[in-house]
């Protein structure tokens, strides 16, 4: 399987989308600061997942995601974790 995911730092206030083969693994590597591009904003905490058996259909998924149009469709997927 392959993995689209959105983390949440509630210090720093910022999300992060991400792509994986080995979701468990990436999360902790996330929290452990083995990522460079997280790693000064944790803890993070997975709000968000979505699993693929194409590893294409994932990674369309993430950079959709990650643009102003997937951006918008999270806060309204996600509006209840947004308002609380």
């Amino acid at each position: 399987m392959y993995y689209v995911y959105l983390l949440h730092s509630a210090e720093a206030r910022e999300f992060y989308v991400g792509f994986t083969e080995d979701f468990i693994k990436r999360v902790k590597a996330h929290n452990a600061g083995e990522v460079t591009s997280t790693k000064l904003k944790r803890p993070w905490k997975i709000i968000y997942l979505e699993g693929y058996l194409n590893k294409q259909d994932a990674l369309g998924r993430e950079k959709f995601l990650k643009s102003g149009s997937g951006k918008k469709y999270l806060r309204k997927q996600l509006k209840n974790y947004f308002e609380p």
